[in-house]
């Protein structure tokens, strides 16, 4: 049994629709399953068509920061034309992280404040040069 780490509750796999209801048909997500805490709501997503976590739970604000970080990370390597595989690469390079552990599903606020920063640095850096 897996215990929440903001609430100490019980973390259980449950279908993404008892969570996003009759939207998740809509967002592709009928299938999908989460760990959500039954206390506090903290949860993670699993990887498509499985039950492995994307990372670990995270209550409402550091998932907002996650998706943040998400959308500025891919926006950025994606206009430098690199691959995905590629992209991940440079993210544990630049934070000093093994690759392993370069997931933004598994980063803290802090971490996630540090990949906004050095995508908008090199950002500065290349429209500058």
């Amino acid at each position: 049994m897996k215990i929440c780490r903001y609430c100490g509750g019980v973390i259980r796999l449950v279908p993404a629709s008892s969570i996003y209801g009759e939207s998740a048909e809509r967002l592709g997500m009928s299938e999908e399953w989460l760990y959500q805490c039954q206390n506090c709501n903290a949860r993670v997503g699993c990887h498509k068509g499985t039950k492995r976590p994307l990372g670990n739970v995270a209550n409402e604000v550091l998932r907002l920061k996650r998706m943040e970080t998400h959308q500025i990370f891919d926006g950025f390597w994606k206009k430098k034309g690199m691959s995905r595989t590629k992209a991940y690469r440079w993210l544990a390079e630049q934070m000093g992280l093994p690759e392993t552990m370069a997931h933004i599903g598994g980063f803290e606020m802090e971490q996630c404040q540090q990949l906004i920063e050095l995508c908008r640095k090199e950002k500065r850096e290349r429209s500058s040069a």
